[in-house]
């Protein structure tokens, strides 16, 4: 497959914008990550705090829940070294821990779910900076 593929991109007529992502970019061939290949590798850090902000008040208004009333600076800070989708999944938790509870989510929902999980960042602190400096040479940061 990485041929077929190798040989499309270097014989292609049609002008086309490839875009590919990858967890581990040390496990990907030379060939397929050399200039004129892909021109561009671009490292995607977890999200800053404001991205976090967005995130969460996204996540909220898709349950329809007003981000208002909930204490979004808290919840920034609770989320440092979260992902987007781990920070989708503490309010997913948080809504069911409330149900269970016969209660509306508030903020204390959230900021326990937070504080239970152990996000990757912690969980593969080594590998996460590792990450971060083979990146910090090699590749433009997407923020």
């Amino acid at each position: 497959m990485l041929g077929t593929f190798l040989t499309w991109l270097a014989e292609k007529a049609a002008t086309v914008f490839v875009v590919a992502t990858a967890n581990d970019i040390s496990q990907l061939p030379p060939e397929l990550v050399r200039k004129g290949r892909f021109d561009e590798i671009f490292f995607v850090d977890l999200p800053a705090p404001r991205v976090r902000m967005d995130i969460l008040g996204i996540h909220l208004r898709q349950r329809e829940l007003d981000p208002a009333t909930f204490d979004m600076v808290g919840l920034v800070e609770a989320s440092e070294g979260f992902s987007g989708a781990e920070i989708e999944q503490g309010i997913v938790a948080a809504l069911y821990a409330a149900r269970a509870v016969r209660q509306s989510p508030e903020t204390n929902h959230i900021l326990a779910e937070f504080r239970r999980s152990r996000p990757l960042s912690v969980l593969m602190a080594e590998k996460l900076q590792a990450l971060r400096n083979w990146a910090a040479e090699r590749t433009v940061a997407a923020d």
